[in-house]
């Protein structure tokens, strides 16, 4: 929505404003910053209008301005400018609304929440490789004894790492799966309501192909680590014990 704007013609006899809203248009459809602008109908603002005014408002001869969509080509400030003052020269009664300034906020919010969300993970790769070695070290002093006795039986400490490693892969591609499904489950259900909404801003918060792809290749990530973590806990271990 960077590169959009909203006209208002404010200007409260009916019949002077859909004449500036026609020249407004008109100036606006031969700049080459613009890619498109459409006319609300009237109609459709007065139905916007109507939680707040009722349905006697038009009864009533409020004044309402004339809008106009505007798609730029580009969203450089410089267009907007160039754009803006195009407008008011066609008319003064004309005002412009850069949807980015007002949702500047809104996007700074998001990308907290962004960034947020990255250290949330970076924290919990953090609490798995933390719990795998510990519960690998419990593991190996668990069976100290059996350990030892492999080891006189010729086994070298990669072979027994690996033992550690299959158990740890089998729990914790298990625990992967079951997450993986639940948080698939809290995603769709985000995702159907964002869409009731229908609000074009959240319309525009969808994941693209790269980030589907990394919230399917998180779970074996998980896996990964674990396994990478098991075996030099268990390695380090065993170089202490025996």
């Amino acid at each position: 929505m960077a590169g959009r704007l909203t006209v208002q013609i404010v200007e409260g006899e009916a019949g002077r404003r859909d004449a500036a809203a026609a020249r407004v248009l008109a100036v606006l459809r031969r700049l080459p910053d613009v890619a498109r602008a459409t006319p609300v109908p009237q109609a459709e603002l007065a139905r916007m209008l109507q939680p707040w005014l009722g349905t006697d408002a038009e009864a009533a001869g409020l004044p309402v301005p004339a809008l106009i969509d505007v798609d730029l080509t580009s969203d450089d400030s410089g267009a907007v400018a160039r754009v803006g003052a195009a407008v008011t020269r066609a008319s003064p009664a004309a005002r412009v609304d850069a949807h980015a300034t007002w949702l500047g906020p809104v996007g700074r919010l998001l990308d907290t929440a962004a960034w947020l969300a990255g250290a949330i993970i970076l924290l919990m790769l953090g609490a798995t490789t933390a719990v795998v070695m510990l519960a690998a070290r419990a593991g190996l002093e668990a069976h100290r004894g059996t350990i030892e006795v492999i080891h006189m039986l010729g086994a070298t400490d990669r072979q027994v790492a690996r033992l550690f490693q299959r158990r740890i892969a089998l729990d914790a591609g298990i625990g992967a799966a079951v997450g993986g499904i639940a948080a698939a489950g809290a995603i769709l259900l985000i995702a159907r309501q964002v869409g009731a909404l229908e609000s074009e801003l959240l319309g525009n918060l969808r994941l693209g192909a790269g980030d589907m792809g990394m919230l399917v290749l998180l779970p074996f990530a998980f896996v990964l680590l674990a396994v990478v973590a098991a075996r030099a806990a268990v390695l380090a271990q065993m170089r202490r014990m025996l």
